[in-house]
């Protein structure tokens, strides 16, 4: 399972589902409470951001092109200290594996099954997500490359009948929140989008055939994901309005239901409970892989496929404990969360820059004496 290949396409499709994930519901509503009608601004703002990030994490894949983050950190950090940070690193993906189980069950359950009990829900999602990985990440990247044709058609469609209901008035004045409001509000999409994209690097550049067109299709990924994001958020802004946006949980979801033509085509949020369910789907199974696939490296087995199993149960466990409620949710993952995913997402990568650039010079300095 460790020596699977997959090729650039396929790793640009599991980018752009990775960086759309659950961003597709919940943040056009972060970014209005912060940015209200500007919203739209702070996704564009936050697509740059995220690409320099993705950018540095190309770097330093660069370096070492057959080699895992996990194996990364050993390499420029020693054995202990880069066993024990990736520690941290696959607890991460684990822990956010399971927090998209339980905003799935929460989701499902509030908007489509209510009489359905919520472990009911995140088992059923733990099956195909631990399936999925089982499979293996070429039968993986096979599927998202199906289900890409899928999702674009669903979203070209909700965007074409969403598209009558847009109000110009909604989006004005456009920089009324300011810069600084504007940057702040891009700072949690960045932690969704971008910073947690570390996890790709358990793919890239060591499973892919051809590593050299990985980093296109890693940048390109990320851009085509957050240019989804923006064209939802703006739809959201100018449709719903931006108050009416912040205060909703799901605004992605709400939004479909203002579909209206020809009082024929209406009611139909199943489009984007589709979209949403596809996208965090991928995104959990990836979460999953890089903590399964992590953990086996660190412990040095050859087969990721006997931890599958266990560590699904512990993560249909976990889903079910980890937030009382979705109001705790989101003030963790707007404190807590976003300073755990800052702290795996760019400063060990910076701390891995310059640890690895001073080694680099010492090693010059030793050759040239």
């Amino acid at each position: 399972m460790m020596d699977e290949k997959i090729n650039s396409y396929q790793f640009l499709v599991l980018v752009i589902f990775f960086t759309i994930g659950t961003s597709i519901l919940i943040i056009p509503s972060d970014l209005a409470s912060q940015a209200k009608q500007d919203a739209w601004l702070g996704a564009i703002v936050g697509t740059g951001i995220g690409l320099l990030i993705i950018w540095l994490y190309c770097t330093i894949a660069h370096w070492f092109p057959h080699l895992t983050f996990v194996q990364i950190n050993e390499k420029i950090l020693g054995k202990w200290i880069g066993k024990t940070v990736s520690v941290l690193f696959v607890f991460m993906a684990f822990f956010y594996s399971a927090a998209l189980m339980y905003q799935s069950g929460s989701f499902l359950k509030t908007h489509a099954l209510p009489n359905t009990p919520m472990a009911a829900l995140n088992i059923l999602l733990a099956v195909i997500v631990v399936m999925g990985v089982r499979l293996g990440l070429e039968t993986l990247a096979r599927s998202a490359e199906i289900l890409i044709l899928v999702f674009l058609v669903l979203f070209i469609f909700l965007v074409v009948f969403v598209s009558p209901e847009i109000k110009i008035v909604n989006i004005q004045p456009i920089f009324e929140a300011g810069t600084k409001t504007i940057l702040r509000s891009s700072l949690f999409y960045v932690g969704v989008s971008s910073l947690n994209s570390i996890v790709l690097l358990m793919i890239f550049p060591a499973s892919l055939n051809k590593s050299k067109q990985g980093k296109t299709s890693f940048m390109m990924g990320n851009l085509i994901g957050g240019i989804i994001i923006i064209i939802l958020t703006f739809l959201c802004i100018s449709v719903i309005g931006a108050d009416d946006t912040a205060r909703q949980v799901y605004p992605g979801f709400e939004l479909v239901k203002r579909i209206n033509i020809g009082e024929f085509i209406q009611r139909i949020e199943g489009i984007m409970a589709a979209l949403w369910v596809i996208t965090l789907y991928f995104k959990t199974t990836l979460y999953f892989y890089a903590s399964v696939s992590g953990l086996a490296q660190i412990i040095n087995m050859k087969d990721y496929g006997p931890l599958t199993l266990p560590l699904g149960m512990i993560a249909v466990f976990l889903s079910l404990l980890i937030y009382p409620n979705i109001i705790y949710q989101q003030q963790w993952d707007a404190t807590t969360g976003f300073s755990y995913t800052l702290t795996i997402g760019l400063f060990l990568p910076i701390i891995l820059t310059i640890v690895y650039a001073f080694r680099k010079k010492l090693r010059k300095k030793k050759r040239d004496s």
